[in-house]
Order: structure tokens, then sequence, then C-alpha cells
């Protein structure tokens, strides 16, 4: 089996405090009647990936307790105040050995389907060392990363930035995956968002 032909591992960063949100932990605002962190992990299970590190963060005891996550890796952020950036170094840094690639899901984005995660994986497949949905032409997640470029992305990952600034960095490997006709790419953040959702 080729390294494009490995499955790559999802990444679940699911640390966010919900600071707009009452300071809810985002991983258990519940969704479809169960926590967003279960969710999102079903979507990338169900979109092809097997193996999942989930990085938890704000009232990470509560989420272990609440949420049925069986077979996931669950990883502590203690920085997770710092940003999106530190989930994503932290996550990387405990992805199986020799993963070909991460695939990464915020937890906070129930719109993105198992058919967007397939094509990101299809992408990667097909040779795609960066990969990112786009919605229309704008770009948002799931973001696809291969393993050359991990270093990089720790590096580069500050405050809320995420792999912005690794695929800044490279635009002429990115490859674009548009997913506006099965996903949508909003995030819950505020009180309007989690009604629009029917969330809660």
């Amino acid at each position: 089996m080729g390294q494009n032909d490995a499955v790559a591992a999802a990444l679940v960063l699911a640390a966010g405090g919900g600071r707009r949100l009452g300071g809810r932990p985002k991983a258990l605002i519940r969704y479809r009647s169960r926590p967003l962190v279960e969710h999102a992990v079903a979507v990338v299970r169900a979109g092809g990936c097997r193996e999942v590190t989930v990085v938890l963060g704000a009232d990470r005891e509560r989420v272990r307790s609440t949420a049925h996550l069986p077979g996931c890796r669950l990883v502590a952020n203690p920085d997770w105040a710092d940003g999106l950036g530190s989930s994503l170094r932290t996550g990387l840094a405990a992805l199986p050995a020799r993963s070909p690639a991460a695939l990464v899901m915020l937890v906070d984005t129930p719109g993105v389907s198992p058919a967007a995660v397939a094509r990101l994986l299809a992408a990667h497949r097909a040779g795609a060392q960066l990969a990112a949905a786009v919605y229309g032409g704008r770009r948002g997640h799931p973001v696809l990363i291969g393993a050359r470029y991990f270093a990089e992305a720790v590096e580069g990952a500050h405050g809320d930035a995420g792999a912005r600034a690794l695929l800044a960095a490279h635009p002429d490997d990115l490859t674009l995956v548009e997913c506006a006709d099965v996903a949508a790419p909003d995030d819950l953040d505020t009180p309007a968002d989690l009604a629009r959702w029917g969330a809660e």
C-alpha cells in the first residue's frame, strides 16, 4: 500500500470553551440529541477515517465522562485557551506514528458531512498533500494536511490561525475541493448560530 493509499487520520479539534455561548465547552453542545463531539467523530468515521484523535480542552474531564467516544484517542490540550493553533499543535503531535495525513475537523461545524470528508480523502488518494474544502469557492473546513507538512503546520499554528499560515505559504500545492453541494461551512459561535442549527 502506497502512502497515498493509506487512510488519513482524523483530528477533531474539540477544546473550545464557547466564550460567546456562556462558557459552555463546545464539545458538549447538543446537536441532534447528542454532544457535538460525538457528531463530529461520527462524521469523520462515516467519511472514511478509521483512526480518530480528539483534542479536548475546556472542562475536559466532564467531556470525557459525558461523551461516548469509543475507539478515539483523547488528548488534553492544557493551553486550549490560547486558541485553535495550540489544539492543532497538540493534535498533530499525538497522531499515530506513520499517519500519512491528518484530516482536520472542527467540532463546531455540524454542517460538514461525511461526503465532504470523503472528497478530501479522495483528493489525498489522488496525490494531494494539502487540501481544503471550499464552499462556493470560499475556503473552509475540513482541511487535509499531508505528513510532509506536519512540522511546518506546528510551526505556524498560533492563536486562532490553525493551518492558515501553512495553506497560505503553499498556494500551488493546495487542492481546493468544492463541497457546497454536500455540506455547509457554518460554525457555532453565538446563540443565534445555535438557534439556526437547532443546537442547544
